[in-house]
Order: C-alpha cells, then structure tokens, then sequence
C-alpha cells in the first residue's frame, strides 16, 4: 500500500513537473487574468519593419510545405522569432496548416487573407483592446480589399518552381473558390496542376508582400487605412459588394431593424 502511495505521488510529481514546463515554454503567450476578469495581455506585440521582398520569398516557399495561410503567417513569424524572440517563438505556426483551399478545403476566405489578419491582428492588437489597435483590423481590412480588386498574382519569385507563365486574374472577392475558380477558367489549368499550385503560391508571397509594406507604415506612423467597404452599416447584413456576380436573384434580403 505504502509503495502504491509512494508511486502514485512519483508520478503526479513528474507530471506536475512536465505541465509546469510546458506552461514555461509557451512564454509570452500566456498571461495572468486579472482578478475581475478581463485579460492583461500586451499589445502591440514588438516588430521590427521587415523586408517585403524577401518576406514574400520565404511566403512563397513556405506554400509548398504548409500552403496559404499559414505560409504567411511564418514568412512574417519567422523573421520576428529570430529578430525578437518571444512571443514569436512560441506561436505554433504551423497549427494554422488548417487554412488551406479556404479553411480545410472548403473554399471559403483565401487562406491567405486570414493569414494576413492573424498576424496583424496579433502584432497591432485586436480592436477590442482599445483604439490604439484599431488598425489591426484596418490593416486586415486593407488586405481583403488589396486582394480582390488587384490582378493576382503580383510577385515573381527568383526562383519560381514552375516555369511556365502564371496569368494575372482580378476576383472581386476574397474568397477561396471563387479567386481560383476565374483563375483556372481564364488559364485552362485544372485544381490540381503544379501550375495552379504556383500561383496560389505566388498569390500567398503577394498577399505577405503588400501586408508588410502596410506593417512598415504603421511602425512608422504614416499608415492609413485604405478600404472603404462596410456591408453591415450599408446594407443591413456582413457580406461582399459581388455576390450577384454568383448568386443572382436568390440573394436573401436582411429584415428591417426594429425600432
């Protein structure tokens, strides 16, 4: 009995040990709850400004091992991890694998995108954390109006790992689907091609490209916010500028607001 107890504490003990490690290692991640409730993280987070050129490089290199959206978030990531440290070094970036072909697969926001507001918003600060990180989600704003109203992909990697010529197509939107699908349509180039590949992959450098060169801004002080587009204030619901393009007359309209 006296060895069971004995065990059993050896054991709890090893596994106190190990859970204060892993709480250790999560470093500036994890903060303390006020008392009252409510949360004392820190933000802005630090940044150093960042070379756009060489951050759409690793994006696009990135794509290949852990596609759109998280690609993004480690061609800014990694350059503060090593720059800076924590709290870069331990934000698992590559848990954001999930953001592929519009969240697993589904086809819904570029990946991309939301790996833009990931990290604005975890570098500036989320909105609800005061009006100092407003532009948080301008910046994230920016980047899904930027997206659909540019001819994608803009960036030519030096080394790109498909040789063919990779056409340019606006999409009017931010969405997965619906970006690939004029794109395929406009090249001939099926979903699963290497050359489709390529470009999502140089539409993931382009997106971390435009994104630094508006984080650079804001750490100088000189940004401003860009997109103008604010469906739930114009339109009585959230939702895109386009969607007749698709939707047709379909579209269900948002009842009226009680007085």
């Amino acid at each position: 009995m006296k060895e069971q107890i004995s065990r059993r504490n050896v054991i709890k003990g090893a596994g106190m040990v190990a859970v204060g490690a892993a709480l250790a290692g999560m470093g500036g991640l994890i903060t303390k709850a006020e008392a009252k409730g409510g949360s004392t993280e820190k933000w802005p987070w630090p940044y150093e400004k960042l070379d756009p050129e060489k951050t759409a490089e690793l994006a696009y290199n990135e794509w290949y091992r852990v596609f759109c959206g998280a690609a993004v978030i480690s061609s800014v990531f990694s350059q503060l991890r090593d720059r800076i440290g924590e709290p870069y070094k331990s934000f698992p970036i590559d848990a954001y694998v999930f953001l592929e072909g519009g969240m697993v697969g589904w086809g819904t926001v570029c990946g991309s995108n939301a790996g833009a507001n990931i990290v604005s918003n975890m570098i500036v600060g989320p909105r609800i954390a005061g009006p100092e990180c407003e532009n948080g989600a301008a910046i994230g704003a920016d980047a899904l109006e930027w997206y659909s109203e540019t001819k994608l992909p803009t960036f030519i990697p030096r080394e790109p790992r498909q040789k063919s010529k990779i056409i340019q197509t606006v999409s009017n939107s931010p969405l997965c689907h619906v970006s690939v699908g004029k794109w395929m349509k406009e090249s001939g180039y099926a979903l699963g091609s290497p050359e489709r590949k390529d470009r999502c992959a140089r539409v993931a450098a382009s997106v971390a490209f435009n994104l630094v060169k508006d984080l650079n801004a804001w750490k100088d002080g000189t940004y401003k916010q860009k997109s103008s587009w604010k469906p739930a204030s114009n339109f009585g619901i959230t939702g895109q500028q386009n969607c007749t393009e698709c939707h047709g007359a379909k579209i269900p309209t948002p009842p009226l607001a009680k007085k």
